[in-house]
């Protein structure tokens, strides 16, 4: 036996045990990392599992309107409602009939909201990809189209929300009890004396302010007759076929509508690799040094307070109408009450990075900008008084490596890749979806 090992034979045993530690490196997960995120966890929230999503299937655990339980049947009627073009029968141009849904501005391509700024429904030509080409259809003015006069919210954890739009306006019971004397007669906001929670509310209320009807005809001529008798059986047969049945439906469905795959969900049911250290740094920041917890929390990371942080409103050449004075004034323009005045509702913070607008006027066109925003806590929308700022908009002496850290939990950390589980492959009237227009027919390769 030699009593020197030969060149070739080093150089083998150099490179297995390089690679070998390479593999331990991409493997490794820091603990302290993973210890120190779930101690602040369970010291915030009692214990981390208190953040946990439900499975989508799971009605129980799902928060419900006690008046509108959440259903199979229920969910598989709302599923396809919204996304349903053939519903578009009440446009003000006969070029609008069966060309728009619920999702054109509430679509999976973007996170459940909407791809450009200013959501189109009636009157919308085109979608491109995640729905950023969509754009005024040129037979449309901006008096006849569809449009709202602030940035569609998501639907992603509307379970989480006892009332819905930034000012909160629809919804009868919790945050909204005491609103009665704001539910103008002959208004959307009306609707709210049916008593229902306001995923409930929106959604009824939703399918008139749209322009989408529901025509006895094209129900009991498609499958949707089956469809609803199979969530509604109890409801007498004179008043099955209802908008009101519709929207319970629509309001079942969009609460099942839970990023639960996302890495951080995962994370929280013990992948304890399914979020790397840079993300760990980060939703340590979150629920640390950041305090975006004290708005952001549960389980949707969203709140139902109500919050003036000087963001601007709507604007720009492709926005249509006017932002009126109510819209301005967010919570303060629905309740009347000055204390409210600018105040919006606080979002959910799933699935962001598939869009480029952000905050209820869409003035920031990335993740990292609101946060940079919020760290540095000048206001940018001038007509908001300095006194009706919030008390928690101070600024956060973030550096830029933490930035860096909480916009990359936020963007990948906080994002369910899996959406598309969530929307029918095909509907009962065989129309394209979420837009049936010529132009979104070639983009989308709907035939």
């Amino acid at each position: 036996m030699t009593k020197f090992l030969k060149p070739t034979f080093i150089l083998i045993l150099l490179l297995v045990t390089l690679t070998s530690c390479e593999k331990d490196k991409d493997d490794y997960v820091d603990i302290t990392l993973q210890t120190n995120l779930e101690k602040q966890l369970n010291q915030l929230f009692g214990s981390k599992e208190n953040l946990i999503l439900p499975d989508s299937d799971d009605y129980l655990a799902i928060p419900n309107d006690i008046k509108n339980p959440i259903t199979q049947a229920k969910v598989n009627l709302g599923k396809l409602l919204y996304h349903e073009t053939g519903l578009a029968k009440s446009p003000t141009q006969t070029e609008g009939m069966n060309t728009y849904s619920c999702a054109s501005c509430h679509h999976v391509d973007a996170g459940f909201q909407s791809g450009i700024k200013q959501g189109i429904g009636e009157g919308g030509f085109g979608f491109g990809y995640k729905g950023q080409s969509r754009v005024m259809a040129s037979s449309y003015t901006s008096d006849k189209i569809d449009v709202q006069p602030i940035r569609t919210p998501s639907v992603l954890n509307v379970a989480y929300q006892d009332v819905m739009l930034w000012n909160g306006q629809f919804g009868a019971t919790g945050t909204n009890a005491n609103t009665q004397a704001s539910w103008t007669p002959n208004t959307p906001k009306a609707e709210n004396n049916l008593g229902f929670e306001g995923v409930e509310i929106q959604a009824i209320a939703g399918l008139n302010v749209h322009r989408l009807s529901i025509d006895e005809n094209f129900i009991k001529t498609t499958e949707y007759k089956t469809l609803f008798d199979a969530a509604f059986p109890k409801v007498s047969l004179n008043k099955r076929y209802s908008r009101i049945n519709a929207g319970l439906a629509i309001a079942a469905y969009e609460r099942t509508l839970l990023p639960n795959k996302a890495p951080f969900q995962m994370w929280l049911k013990g992948s304890f690799e399914a979020m790397s250290d840079e993300e760990l740094l980060g939703a340590s920041i979150f629920f640390g040094k950041g305090q975006c917890y004290t708005c952001h929390s549960g389980p949707g990371l969203n709140g139902m307070g109500f919050h003036a942080l000087g963001m601007n409103d709507l604007s720009g050449n492709n926005v249509a109408g006017i932002v009126d004075e109510a819209t301005q004034k967010g919570r303060g323009g629905f309740t009347g009450n000055s204390a409210d005045d600018y105040k919006f509702k606080t979002p959910q913070l799933y699935n962001l990075k598939d869009v480029n607008f952000l905050g209820h006027g869409g003035s920031f066109s990335s993740v990292k900008d609101v946060v940079i925003y919020k760290n540095n806590a000048v206001k940018e929308n001038e007509n908001v008084p300095t006194s009706k700022l919030s008390a928690q908009f101070t600024p956060l002496g973030l550096t830029e490596a933490e930035i860096e850290q909480l916009t990359t939990f936020l963007e990948k950390s906080l994002y369910d890749a899996n959406l598309i589980r969530y929307v029918p492959n095909q509907l009962p009237s065989g129309n394209c979806f979420p837009n049936a227009d010529s132009q979104s027919s070639i983009d989308m390769g709907c035939n």
